[in-house]
């Protein structure tokens, strides 16, 4: 299990993207307007009181305030290294590299003396934070609403750095995940047992795809209060997240009637059936949801994903019937357009499938208002910053453990493909798209003068990459369920960090997975991904980001020889033995038969590929995408874009 982590310091946490709050003067707060404190600060040495408030202060967005403390703090105790941690995370933030290179310093020689031992804040008695909640509720109602956020934080950022109902307050009042995040994660670390902080908090993570990191949150929930439905429905979920389908699975179960009002659980539930291979039983909960609510477009496009026959035209003209209804929600008109979509290609009927796929996907597309000029910048930036000699600079740092494999490339190349046929020998573990990778990037890139990513990996020598490396391995820890020595991440996207991932993780092995183009952007075209791969949704911005992809690609094999190893789908379909013996080979694997049985190895598998790749390799789908080529001539126009390598070269 995930330990809930004590402090802001030891988190990597995003400190809120705001500026920071005016200096106040404490002496003028009117202490009529000021509810206790609700902790315990009188066993707390000075250097550790500044410490602790320096987390409140950069919890709510006052970084200047908090980098003074630190300085306090580190000043009164030298050897204080969690201090000297969070202002080196401080001071590369506000993108001071100069000052964070000294406080690195200090860091290493307080972590080298290792003689500080950290004492936190003592948790608030429940009965002080009664009182608080009391005293709260009876204020905020004589002040008016836009002026709550600033009475909490002038609490906060003076009298009582550890109030914690004026932080749950206070992130029930702000805008910003970020900074949601930073105020409820203060809060638990402060009062580990106040449940209206954990859950909040909890519910924060969840919204935000951290599954991971709210599993812990509700499973402490869940033992508080067992016989909780909604409590035990996302805790299901979240397991479902990391790969733990029989207990996930087991909870959903036990959540028995409660789920004939809850559809979206039923939804969660099949979805978790689906991964676990179990086609029929999800088959099953779909039309439960379809009985009671035929304009579920999330059902509908499920049902059409996991289906290995076509739809009866009963199926098609209740679908076609719903997106007559005006009241249809968007979400569910663009899932059942994907659905239909796929239901006419069955049919062969390649021009009203392509004009389902297209509508659907330009109402997507109107939803999210994708822009690939970052990512443009970002691989410029990144050519610029990952040279040779880069590399050659940063030789032998890093964390040197062998374990991750790491399967990336564009969506639907045939990476949930390749990954089986890796977990399918006795030494390699399969996991799922893992996060932690750009959630390195977003921690790190994040600065009050713009996003410095890559540039700021200047900023860390070899122990600093180390300790990333040894993140990555350790976050990742929750998503292995067995004792394999090796194990995938096939997070696609992953291909655009591949440099960072050489520094931090040097003995990673990499592979990129390719697919011919045409097919390749095709198949991300006709895929309703739901979240990420904003790109998808027109063909133009899946042929650009094609090409942006193999860009990077030409860059990192010219300042890495040899480090990437690529499939090619179409070859692998052709010779597969040929090409699993390569790949195990750059593995360092020795030879197993079951990896050319890989149909056979049975395991969750949580991409929409899960059903394809539990049967034989098929050549159907090498050439799918020419039954649509009369509308594919953008497409086409896009990738042949000069200066672009060539996708097999």
């Amino acid at each position: 299990m995930l330990q809930v982590e004590a402090h802001l310091s030891a988190t990597f946490v995003q400190f809120p993207a705001t500026p920071p709050a005016p200096e106040i003067d404490h002496a003028k707060t009117d202490k009529a307007s000021r509810p206790d404190t609700a902790g315990d600060r009188a066993s707390l040495s000075p250097s550790e009181s500044y410490f602790e408030r320096a987390l409140t202060f950069a919890a709510i967005g006052n970084v200047t305030s908090a980098i003074n403390a630190l300085r306090q703090a580190t000043q009164l105790q030298p050897d204080m290294a969690p201090a000297w941690r969070t202002l080196v995370d401080l001071l590369r933030y506000e993108g001071d590299t100069a000052a964070a290179a000294v406080a690195c310093k200090s860091l290493r020689a307080a972590q080298a003396a290792g003689t500080y031992s950290h004492r936190a804040a003592v948790p608030p008695a429940p009965e002080q934070i009664a009182a608080a909640e009391r005293r709260w509720a009876d204020l905020l109602k004589t002040v008016p609403k836009q002026a709550a956020p600033g009475l909490l934080r002038t609490q906060l950022g003076g009298p009582a750095p550890d109030d914690v109902v004026a932080m749950v307050e206070l992130a029930a009042r702000v805008t910003e995940d970020r900074q949601r995040d930073a105020l409820l994660r203060r809060a638990v670390s402060l009062a580990p047992d106040y449940l209206p902080a954990r859950s909040n908090f909890a519910m924060v993570l969840f919204n935000n795809a951290e599954y991971a990191e709210a599993l812990p949150h509700f499973d402490f929930l869940y033992q508080r209060s067992p016989d909780n439905f909604m409590c035990r429905a996302f805790l299901a979920v979240c397991l479902g997240k990391i790969g733990e389908f029989d207990r996930a699975i087991e909870l959903l179960q036990e959540c028995g009637k409660a789920f004939d009002a809850q559809s979206a659980f039923l939804l969660d539930y099949a979805e978790v059936l689906k991964y676990a291979g179990r086609r029929e039983d999800t088959i099953t909960i779909l039309r439960i949801v379809l009985e009671e609510d035929p304009a579920n477009g999330t059902a509908w496009f499920v049902l059409a994903d996991v289906k290995t026959e076509p739809f009866s035209p009963a199926d098609i003209a209740t679908m076609q019937r719903q997106l007559k209804d005006a009241a249809l929600s968007d979400a569910s008109r663009i899932q059942i357009h994907y659905a239909l979509g796929g239901a006419f290609e069955q049919q062969r009927n390649f021009a009203e499938s392509f004009s389902h796929y297209a509508e659907g996907a330009a109402r997507r597309r109107k939803q999210l208002k994708y822009d690939d000029g970052p990512l443009s910048r970002m691989a410029l930036r990144g050519k610029a910053f990952f040279t040779p000699q880069r590399f050659a600079a940063t030789a032998g740092m890093g964390c040197q453990d062998p374990a991750p494999i790491f399967i990336l490339g564009m969506p639907r190349a045939g990476s949930t493909l390749v990954e089986q046929i890796l977990a399918s020998h006795s030494m390699v573990e399969g996991t799922m798209e893992l996060p932690e990778i750009s959630n390195i990037v977003r921690d790190i890139g994040t600065a009050a003068n713009g996003f410095r990513y890559p540039e700021c990996l200047a900023d860390y020598d070899a122990i600093g990459l180390a300790e990333l490396g040894q993140r990555y391995i350790d976050r990742t820890r929750i998503y292995r369920h067995t004792e394999r020595p090796f194990y995938i991440d096939k997070r696609p996207s992953n291909w655009a960090h591949i440099g960072l991932i050489q520094m931090i993780l040097p003995n990673a092995k990499i592979i990129d997975v390719r697919r011919h183009p045409m097919a390749n952007c095709f198949a991300v075209f006709r895929q309703y991904f739901g979240r990420g791969a904003e790109y998808s949704y027109d063909l133009v911005d899946a042929g650009r980001y094609y090409n942006i992809y193999l860009q990077r690609m030409a860059h990192i094999n010219h300042a890495l020889p040899g480090r990437v190893h690529r499939v090619l789908y179409e070859t692998l379909v052709d010779d597969t033995e040929s090409e699993i013996r390569r790949l195990l080979a750059y593995c360092g694997l020795p030879f197993e038969a079951a990896c050319l049985r890989f149909w056979e190895t049975r395991r969750s598998i949580a991409t929409p590929s899960a059903e394809q790749v539990r049967q034989p390799v098929f050549r159907n789908s090498l050439e799918q995408w020419r039954n649509f080529e009369p509308w594919l001539d953008k497409l086409k126009q896009t990738l042949a874009a000069p200066g672009v390598p060539a996708w097999n070269s």
